[in-house]
């Protein structure tokens, strides 16, 4: 049987790890600092497969300048891939976790994943990313 001061130093952690999270996404930028998109390369992909209508399979090369980032976004109804060719960019999740991604390195992203892109290092960042668009929303 646990004592009341092992319970509570669990709630403590336990509250306190939530309100990390909170604070984590609350500190995330929401707005882009130093960041560029090339024009997008798209694919209507409702005449190519049934059900696709309103998506369009886009291609898209970003840039993150040193210092700069792309604030906090979800990939709700956007889910991507991504391969990073130059840079270290430190990928921050809403939870609090990060990953660091270098040159060579790929990613997937699906609906679920609420994050933002920073670029710590002294070069430029550049990904290349692959995403499935709704043009409805």
């Amino acid at each position: 049987m646990k004592s009341h001061s092992s319970v509570s130093f669990i709630f403590f952690a336990l509250v306190l790890g939530w309100w990390a999270v909170i604070a984590n996404a609350a500190d995330a930028p929401k707005d882009n600092k130093g960041f560029k998109s090339s024009k997008a390369t798209v694919v209507d992909l409702g005449p190519e497969f049934n059900g696709m209508a309103g998506r369009q399979l886009r291609l898209r090369v970003l840039t993150i300048e040193p210092g700069g980032y792309i604030g906090l976004h979800s990939h709700k109804d956007r889910p991507a891939v991504v391969y990073f060719l130059q840079g270290t960019d430190t990928v921050i999740r809403d939870d609090g976790t990060s990953q660091t991604f270098h040159p060579g390195e790929t990613t997937g992203e699906t609906g679920a994943t609420v994050h933002w892109h920073r670029n710590d290092g002294k070069d430029a960042v550049i990904l290349i990313t692959a995403d499935i668009f709704n043009t409805a929303k």
